[in-house]
């Protein structure tokens, strides 16, 4: 197979304007006869079947909750990236495309990555008329604050619940697009295969989850846009329901899947508190704006901190070791995330840890209260102001700034952080990999797109933080809408599509058969327990170090945990009615299937890049050391079958405008 990016000519800075211009249409008239299929309704799928609905075409919308409102994306909370420049501070389209291609260590392709910051201006402006309160300076201008691996402030931000924001405005043009009857939505639905007729993508098989009903549904083209497979390692930051079957379905139909060990690793996560956690609770990267991260120099202090014998506020300053300041004076706190990460692994492996666990370090914001009461003072004709009038002032400025952020993390581990410092480890966030896409947002299966997270497009081996809601919208509201046209102008001669066709009979009866055969092993074992147990061979060995050692060993486990799911499985209920127990087996089971892919991928790739982070290859200092010669390329992995070995194609990543260098944030 060989793989086409299909690439227009030109000039980087030039590609999607010309190639807009001169791309296949459809016609107005056509579109009313064109029906789309879109699964997932967070920012990219909302936005996407907003889009469609408003140029035409007839969408049936799906999500598995019970709102499109529930989905992922409302956890996102720090900011979303576009190079407007209102700061004055020299950013542009340039160098957002730049900052993008060097923070996913040149391994995404050029010209999706220039696309992506061309249409982020459009983003905000297209947000602001929907009513999204982004944060405003004093004088009324959109404000905008700093993200890691990046020197200019660009991300634009609501307090610390921006992705809930945007998606309240992603589904106001969704539900304006329902009540004209443009899209249809259908809630609690579950995508569980996919139909193709001719070798083309023309429905999907979803599992009705109040009634247990499997339904049918046909269209011209389908697009997933149904976010990542993080919680692969039981415990991340996504949702308990967010899940990789609809993808891994397209990958058993014959969709490729790229760099699937490209996860990313979050560095201000709330540590794990104990064994039967079920999920891990984000501090936005925005924190680390004010929050200083710093671990106790001396060991001792770090184990009389662990015990309980003292606090973080209790080691004076020459004690503390601000290690990503020391070790990254350019970026300091605000370096990329997978920088930061594995520092703070590192200081934590080193005995340094904080945490009961020893794996935690702390966030501090004792300087930041300081500096901003002082600012506030002055400005309020204060005079010599005392600590406690400087404190108050101080936390007013950080409840201004992220009030939502500290009451959460209040909530859960008990501690204000204003008072004493935030104790943050990294854990599992987004995923890079995705499924494989050309620039049209295509799958290699004619008419199955995929957009935001679900692709592979646009990070590389790293995600720059506030990038992955700019990632969303840019696909839904301003690429699909044009690139899904080089499809569908083929298509306004082929009639409604039936779902009486052989072909939607036997992928139906084949997700039957699929699901009673969870039901009928009848052995011992919850769901839940394999998921936990998949999730820490995936966490020790895939996670944020890896080896081939470790690797090797991961896999033969992996192995036998699904023959042991196969034999030990119990799922009570019956399919015909609502049974959340059957919903979560056929979910891990593809979890695991996933699961030996990326492992076979993270063995492949014999280099250290980004988010993967082999242990054979790293510098003297400990940083990731690519290997451009080797592994220049997109890994997309075809499925081989049952007890059959996936087979890789590569698509060559050509880099005309960025020359790869050594990553530096020192």
């Amino acid at each position: 197979m060989k793989l086409d990016g299909k690439i227009p000519a030109g000039a980087l800075a030039e590609k999607w304007t010309k190639y807009r211009s001169s791309m296949p249409l459809v016609a107005p008239h056509n579109k009313l006869r064109l029906d789309v299929i879109v699964v997932g309704t967070g920012l990219a799928g909302a936005s996407a079947a907003a889009s469609l609905g408003e140029l035409g075409y007839n969408v049936k919308c799906f999500t598995f909750h019970d709102s499109p409102r529930r989905a992922h994306s409302i956890a996102a909370q720090g900011g979303i990236n576009a190079a407007k420049n209102y700061r004055n501070d020299g950013d542009s389209v340039h160098r957002l495309f730049y900052d993008t291609i060097k923070g996913g260590d040149y391994r995404a392709r050029e010209a999706n990555v220039h696309r992506l910051a061309e249409v982020s201006g459009s983003i905000i402006d297209q947000c602001v008329a929907q009513g999204v309160p982004f944060a405003r300076e004093y004088g009324g201008l959109l404000d905008t604050r700093s993200f890691g691996g990046t020197q200019v402030q660009r991300t634009f931000y609501a307090k610390g619940q921006t992705g809930q924001q945007l998606l309240i405005g992603a589904y106001q043009a969704l539900s304006r697009q329902i009540s004209l009857g443009k899209v249809q939505m259908y809630n609690r639905h579950e995508m569980l295969d996919l139909v193709m007729v001719d070798g083309k993508a023309r429905g999907i098989i979803a599992r009705n989850l109040v009634t247990g009903k499997l339904e049918r549904f046909s269209a011209h083209a389908v697009v997933l846009a149904t976010g990542g497979y993080g919680n692969v390692f039981y415990l991340s930051t996504n949702a308990m329901t967010c899940n990789v079957t609809a993808a891994w379905r397209t990958v058993r139909r014959g969709a490729l899947m790229a760099n699937p060990c490209f996860t990313q690793i979050h560095p201000t996560c709330i540590p794990v508190s104990g064994d039967y956690q079920s999920k891990l609770t984000l501090m936005s990267e925005s924190l680390r704006n004010d929050g200083r991260v710093w671990a106790p120099k001396k060991k001792e202090d770090a184990q009389a901190i662990r015990e309980g014998r003292k606090k973080g506020k209790d080691i004076p300053e020459e004690d503390r070791d601000y290690f990503l300041e020391r070790k990254y004076p350019a970026f300091g706190n605000l370096v990329p995330r997978d920088v930061a990460s594995r520092a703070s692994k590192a200081m934590c492996d080193a005995g340094h840890g904080v945490a009961p666990t020893g794996l935690a370090v702390f966030m501090d914001f004792a300087a930041a209260i300081e500096r901003y009461g002082r600012s506030r003072a002055s400005a309020q004709g204060i005079h010599n102001p005392d600590k406690d009038t400087i404190t108050a002032l101080g936390e007013k400025v950080i409840d201004e700034k992220y009030d939502n952020l500290f009451a959460m993390y209040e909530k859960i581990t008990g501690e204000n952080a204003k008072k004493t410092p935030m104790k943050i480890y990294p854990a599992v966030h987004y995923t890079m990999g995705g499924l494989w896409v050309d620039y049209n947002l295509q799958t290699n299966i004619p008419g199955l797109f995929a957009t935001g997270e679900c692709n592979f497009s646009d990070h590389g081996a790293n995600r720059l933080g506030a990038s992955a809601l700019m990632q969303g919208l840019a696909d839904g509201y301003f690429v699909l809408p044009y690139t899904i046209g080089t499809f569908l102008a083929g298509e306004i001669s082929t009639p409604r599509i039936s779902t009486d066709l052989p072909e939607f009979a036997a992928a139906e009866s084949e997700t039957r058969a699929r699901l009673l055969g969870f039901l009928s092993v009848n052995g011992k074992q919850s769901v839940e327990s394999f998921h936990r147990r998949l999730g820490r061979i995936m966490w020790e060995y895939c996670g944020m170090a890896r080896n081939a050692e470790g690797l090797t060993k991961a896999r033969k486990m992996v192995q036998d945990l699904q023959a042991e799911f196969q034999s030990d499985l119990f799922v009570p209920g019956t399919l015909d009615e609502f049974n959340p127990e059957l919903e979560k087996a056929a979910r891990v089971a593809d979890f695991m299937e996933l699961g030996e892919l990326m492992i076979v991928d993270a063995l492949n790739r014999n280099e250290s890049c980004g988010g993967h982070f082999r242990t054979e290859y790293q510098t003297e200092e400990g940083e990731a050391m690519r290997d451009d010669e080797g592994y220049a390329y997109v890994a997309a992995w075809e499925y081989g079958g049952m007890g059959k070995e996936p087979v890789l194609h590569r698509e060559d990543l050509i880099f005309e405008t960025v020359k790869p260098t050594s990553r530096s944030y020192k």
